[in-house]
């Protein structure tokens, strides 16, 4: 887990401590992608028919399991295993408490090991690209981002201007909480998700579970080749800007800028960087997995986002911090 504040390094120990922190994280999501935890949900097991459950060895199995019963993820009586009953309400798939972004998060794992060579080239080591990941990657990321947007959503719409019978377009808008959460909140409020065609097909599953289908649409297209449709009060840019090299992140705020009527905000939600970028501490961690994980993606401070809002004829607000890690700052269009 990336701190909140900055480590305190006084010991050799420490510093160990953190270096292998991964231990711990590599058998959590390799128990996760196992399967360990439905297999254990159903009833108390042997380390042989945990193994038989997964197809995978008995040994190896058994010796996870004693590893994750030392996390505390697992518990173990009369040789027989079973989750915890933290496991149990979060790493269960299909509870209504589970940790639905662990997949990304461990493919996350195989961009992170090529750190180094990242930090040698400048630049990401050659990737597929999104589009060209699978629908399991695809799938996986769409969930983890949900899982987080659901919970970041009810904080950030009220802190939006939309007035009565307004429109919302969410571009990049991925599962579409935000979007949901602005029709759910606003009176008459309808909305937009702008994304790729193969995220909306995803789109539009999560929209009809959230009973949202009826007040959000969609539109496909790509946010740096394709237009964006017209005449919104509020255009949302929520964890975008940090996928996007500036020069991009430019072309974006004017298509956004011409998004929206006169009056209209523009608001850009993201880890905005302090003046010095190496707070906040989330911040610092999140341009490193935009180096291994983009092609130019970076975190950003409040100076440059509020700059390429000018370029694009917008007054750039002051930042505002939404007490869930990320920093919202508005641009309203003359």
């Amino acid at each position: 887990m990336i701190p909140e504040k900055p480590a305190a390094f006084t010991t050799a120990e420490d510093i160990l401590k953190v270096a292998s922190g991964f231990h711990s994280a590599r058998v959590i999501l390799t128990a996760h992608e196992l399967g360990v935890f439905g297999a254990l949900d159903v009833k108390p097991l042997e380390s042989a028919g945990v193994a038989a459950a997964l197809g995978a060895d008995p040994r190896a199995t058994d010796r996870l399991l004693n590893a994750l019963c030392a996390l505390g993820l697992v518990e173990k009586r009369d040789g027989l295993f079973s989750n915890s009953e933290t496991a149990s309400r979060h790493l269960v798939p299909g509870k209504p408490g589970f940790l639905s972004g662990l997949s990304h998060t461990a493919q996350l794992w195989e961009s992170w090991s090529t750190l180094t060579e990242a930090v040698k080239r400048g630049a990401c080591v050659p990737r597929p690209h999104v589009n060209d990941r699978g629908d399991n990657w695809l799938s996986s990321f769409i969930a983890a981002m949900h899982w987080r947007a659901r919970q970041h959503a009810k904080v950030l719409a009220p802190l939006v201007p939309v007035p009565e019978n307004g429109r919302v377009l969410d571009v990049g808008g991925g599962s579409g909480a935000y979007a949901a959460e602005f029709a759910r909140r606003g009176k008459n409020v309808t909305a937009v998700v702008f994304d790729l065609p193969n995220v909306l097909s995803l789109t539009r599953g999560y929209l009809e579970k959230e009973g949202a289908a009826d007040r959000v649409s969609t539109h496909a297209g790509d946010y740096l080749k394709d237009p964006f449709p017209t005449g919104f009060h509020a255009v949302l840019l929520s964890a975008i800007i940090h996928s996007n090299s500036p020069a991009e992140n430019r072309l974006i705020f004017a298509k956004c800028a011409a998004s929206l009527v006169s009056g209209g905000v523009l608001a850009v939600q993201d880890f905005i960087m302090a003046p010095s970028r190496t707070a906040p501490v989330f911040g610092t961690f999140f341009a490193l997995n935009m180096l291994v994980g983009t092609e130019a993606g970076d975190t950003y401070t409040e100076a440059e986002v509020a700059e390429w809002m000018g370029e694009a004829g917008l007054e750039a607000q002051p930042l505002t911090d939404t007490g869930v890690g990320t920093g919202l700052i508005t641009g309203v269009k003359p």
